[in-house]
């Protein structure tokens, strides 16, 4: 970083032409160029299927029923009915006790890499991915160094990320002040969106946009039908809310105050009202909010909406005072906010559940002092997600078919991959075999992404995953077989 003032040491950290000569160094310096195709990979064409798999249990578009499918050249290209005897290279029949569900889509994953990989990277974050189930995860454009709101910034992330990547990954592109130009650069080089923030987003090289600029960047993403996600909370009311230091959870609560969501989505709702744009809010945590998203959808906005396993499974009267791994903001509410975000998923406000897995190294979670005000703020759960929220959907009478809608086939289709998210003919063989009702305790020291530090340590959850493929090939934690993924080519 240059000499100079703070604005200049920011400035320089997003500045292209200073990414693009550090892309050329590490590029001499690995020696290929991995990162100029970053969807390219060879594959061998067998002579009959790849891989075949039997069973009584096998979640497809008609439900879970007995069926075999085959898998060539990583596609699924085969779908019969038990008995049908498909051959194949490799033929796994599942055990009694097991369910193939299509590998799960988490369209929000903070990898962090390039420049803070001693938080997470992109071998942790994607082998923990795969371990969870999930095949499909879109990097977000911030806490990485630099943020992804440009052309070199995406090709140094890609460079980065493609030798290393265990499970597909895709990235979504950055709005921030003074980044307008470098839009549709990003859209036509793939980015499957972009994000803004609403406040300050913890990070001085991720600015916010006001809502004023989130009304002028939806009007150029409008001109080229791209998507804006949004964390929607109001910077002037948290500046008046409680302050959040010490180790009082109630007090940290108050500082992140349901109306703050309810006035930024409010605006949300209008600007793409507004614009005509395309719109998503993103850690639904306030209720509140859901009358009038439920208004804004009745009135054929083009906005979705996700919520996160925390907040469908933890309440904020269970957080120990100090207990800064909870931390997460918007923050986990109270059990009340719960139930009703529950009631919004099944009638449909809320689209899909993702896990905004935002980890960081302990010392950032103030874990010795459990001051809430200081420590970082994220939950780290992309190995979790799907056994914490089918623990909670079962016990509410909820189907394994419902969960794996809004985990994999409903992020899928707002994001628009045509090939991810279900088992169906002519889809990519992302297949997770799942062991619903397997019970285990949360260790979080065997957990895979790079520190061992979540909420869930010592739960009891239901739902094993014991063996996960990516276009038909195992994950076998060792090899990264990965693919980088664009809008549009999957």
């Amino acid at each position: 970083m240059p000499d100079g003032g703070p604005r200049q040491q920011l400035a320089a950290v997003n500045d292209p032409e200073t990414i693009l000569e550090e892309l050329a160094r590490l590029r001499a310096e690995r020696g290929d160029d991995v990162a100029d195709d970053p969807t390219a990979r060879v594959t061998t064409r067998s002579t009959g299927f790849d891989l075949v798999v039997r069973g009584n249990r096998i979640l497809t578009t008609a439900g879970i029923v007995a069926r075999e499918i085959g898998v060539t050249n990583g596609r699924i290209v085969a779908l019969e009915p038990l008995g049908s005897d498909l051959q194949g290279d490799d033929v796994i029949t599942l055990a009694d006790d097991e369910t193939l569900i299509p590998g799960l889509v988490d369209a929000h994953v903070h990898v962090n890499e390039p420049g803070r990989t001693e938080w997470e990277g992109f071998a942790t974050a994607t082998r923990a991915a795969a371990a969870g189930g999930v095949t499909t995860i879109l990097d977000m454009p911030l806490n990485s160094i630099p943020s992804t709101v440009n052309r070199p910034a995406l090709q140094l992330k890609q460079f980065t990320a493609a030798p290393q990547a265990f499970v597909d990954v895709g990235f979504w592109g950055g709005a921030v002040p003074g980044n307008k130009q470098y839009l549709r650069e990003l859209h036509d080089d793939g980015v499957f969106g972009f994000k803004c923030f609403l406040l300050h987003s913890g990070v001085d090289e991720f600015p916010p946009l006001s809502p004023d600029q989130l009304e002028e960047y939806l009007e150029v993403l409008r001109s080229f039908d791209a998507l804006m996600i949004v964390h929607a909370e109001d910077s002037r009311s948290i500046d008046r809310a409680p302050d959040p230091e010490g180790d009082v959870y109630d007090r940290f609560l108050a500082s992140r105050p349901r109306g703050a969501e309810n006035l930024a989505i409010a605006e949300v709702i209008e600007r793409t009202r507004w614009t005509g744009a395309r719109t998503h809010i993103l850690h639904l945590s306030s209720s509140d909010a859901l009358p009038m998203l439920r208004t804004a959808k009745a009135d054929g906005l083009d906005l979705t909406v996700e919520t996160c396993p925390h907040y469908l499974t933890l309440a904020s009267e269970s957080i120990p005072n100090g207990g800064t791994q909870y931390k997460c903001c918007p923050p986990i509410r109270e059990t009340s906010n719960r139930e009703q975000l529950w009631e919004g998923l099944l009638d449909g406000t809320i689209d899909y559940i993702a896990s905004d897995h935002s980890p960081s190294t302990p010392s950032l979670k103030d874990l010795q002092n459990g001051d809430f005000g200081v420590a970082w703020g994220g939950i780290a759960s992309v190995q979790l997600g799907l056994s914490v929220v089918w623990t909670e959907a079962r016990l509410r009478g909820i189907g394994l078919e419902q969960v794996i809608e809004w985990m994999a086939a409903r992020p899928a289709d707002r994001l628009r991959l045509r090939s991810k998210g279900r088992i169906a003919l002519g889809y990519d063989a992302d297949l997770s075999v799942f062991a619903p009702d397997q019970a285990f305790v949360v260790d979080a020291g065997k957990l895979r992404h790079r520190h061992p530090l979540t909420p869930y340590d010592q739960k009891t959850l239901s739902g094993v995953v014991r063996r996960t493929f990516v276009r038909g090939v195992e994950v076998d934690y060792e090899t990264p077989r990965g693919r980088l993924i664009r809008r549009g080519i999957d």
